[in-house]
């Protein structure tokens, strides 16, 4: 078979995902292995038409499609991505129509399910016959158990493509008929109390709903509140993934554009940040993805802490369950406040405009109180893991990581809670002996809630 990899790292065959692509092709030299690095490359593509038609026309050719990408915060990177919206805004779906398809990703493991429900989501919008996924770990091909079961995995997907076999839909169709939102003009302003507020949007000509969408925003805050849209900052392209900002937050792009600049006396500085998008395919734009991989220069440590944070999305947020976990995952990482999304899926402008004033009100009020949401698993399980792989095996390259999470008490590993450690060494032998362990049965209920009642008795 030909099979077409579509290399998703700006790295080119200096990735690590495309080394286990590499592996397979040793593996399996009976098989044609044709790779575009269209995240690499997306500079020219995106400018070069016959580029882009030249990797359509291969992939019309080919017999199976591989996606291959690393992760870039919860999802594939801002290039990858564009190429994507490229497939769509030039409309050569046809091209992809029918093929056999198969997704395998590198990572550590943070997140990686919601970008590899993107991309199954993104082929079955394409009509391809998704065969499945692969997420590895970056280290996996070192091990030679891990090697195995990407064999088995890569001969399934042969197999599948080879016989033609059923694959099921997981993702419906979106549907999606938004009002044509006209703002009252009547919003009651709620005063920010000198606080900062910032509307980050990229905002398009011809999107009328979410320019008025933050308009009416703009209005219940009293018209306090700035607003900045992303394709007016000079970002000269996406992340590289060169990693060369783990030893002290230096990045590559450092002095040749004003993403940093920008980052660190507009963005951080503010205390309400509304994020205002339009969805592109199954999720905000390119143009966003590049605004959330470029923050990587501030690597895996919080940056936007105590922010509260808000949404206006124009598109069916409603049906997109992974963008918004991804959102609401990134700004828990952050240890900032998700106040609330609010999108064009509404009955009538009426309802919108409520909508909006309620959340210029809500956030506020939070940021008066200085409330911040206990994170959730999304934000506590996303730690958790980031702390052990700082502690660990990525402490070498992420130095400033592991310097901040020391200083912010990251490292809260439970090992080191020699109370609760004296406690179980005394108690679990004892929950041996018959009796005591049918009396420990018998309380359990009680003792979970005893020490709560106290408390509740106590106020």
């Amino acid at each position: 078979m030909k099979i077409v990899v579509l290399g998703g790292s700006p790295k080119g065959d200096n990735s690590v995902t495309l080394q286990s692509v590499n592996f397979i092709a040793k593996k399996h030299p009976e098989h044609e292995f044709v790779t575009f690095h269209v995240a690499q490359r997306i500079g020219a593509l995106e400018k070069d038409e016959a580029r882009f038609a030249e990797v359509i026309e291969q992939v019309r050719e080919a017999d199976a499609v591989l996606w291959a990408f690393p992760l870039y915060v919860c999802l594939v990177c801002s290039q990858y991505k564009r190429f994507i919206e490229l497939i769509f805004e030039r409309h050569a779906e046809d091209a992809f129509r029918g093929k056999y398809t198969a997704a395998i990703s590198t990572s550590i493991h943070f997140f990686d399910h919601t970008a590899h429900s993107y991309i199954r989501a993104i082929c079955e919008d394409l009509g391809m016959s998704y065969a499945g996924g692969f997420p590895a770990h970056m280290q996996d091909l070192l091990d030679p158990v891990e090697r195995a079961k990407l064999l088995q995995f890569a001969e399934g997907f042969f197999e599948a493509a080879e016989k033609h076999a059923p694959t099921t839909r997981w993702y419906a169709p979106l549907r999606h008929e938004p009002i044509s939102y006209v703002p009252s003009g009547d919003a009651a302003p709620v005063d920010p109390g000198g606080r900062r507020v910032l509307i980050l949007t990229d905002a398009r000509e011809g999107q009328s709903n979410l320019q008025r969408m933050i308009e009416q925003m703009r209005a219940a805050f009293g018209g306090k509140a700035e607003v900045v849209n992303l394709c007016d900052i000079d970002i000269k392209g996406g992340c590289q993934g060169c990693c060369k900002c783990g030893l002290d937050n230096v990045c590559a792009y450092s002095g040749k554009d004003g993403y940093i600049d920008f980052y660190n006396t507009t963005l951080r500085p503010a205390d309400i940040i509304v994020i205002a998008g339009a969805v592109a395919d199954r999720h905000l734009s390119a143009k966003w993805r590049q605004f959330f991989d470029r923050a990587f220069f501030n690597t895996h440590k919080p940056t936007l802490i105590g922010k509260q944070i808000a949404f206006l999305i124009s598109g069916p947020l409603g049906q997109l369950p992974d963008m918004r976990q991804v959102l609401e995952t990134y700004f828990e990482i952050q240890r900032a406040n998700v106040v609330d999304f609010v999108s064009d899926e509404c009955a009538d402008s009426g309802e919108l405009d409520a909508q909006i004033d309620r959340l210029a009100s809500h956030l506020v009020g939070c940021a008066e109180k200085g409330y911040i949401r206990p994170p959730t698993f999304l934000g506590v399980g996303g730690m958790k893991l980031l702390r052990d792989d700082v502690w660990g095996r990525l402490r070498m390259a992420f130095q400033a990581d592991h310097k901040a999470y020391r200083s912010l008490g990251v490292y809260d590993f439970p090992q080191r809670d020699w109370r609760t450690r004296l406690r179980n060494a005394i108690v679990i032998p004892l929950t041996h002996i018959p009796r005591v362990r049918e009396e420990f049965r018998n309380r359990m209920v009680e003792g979970m809630v005893q020490a709560h009642r106290k408390v509740v008795d106590e106020a």
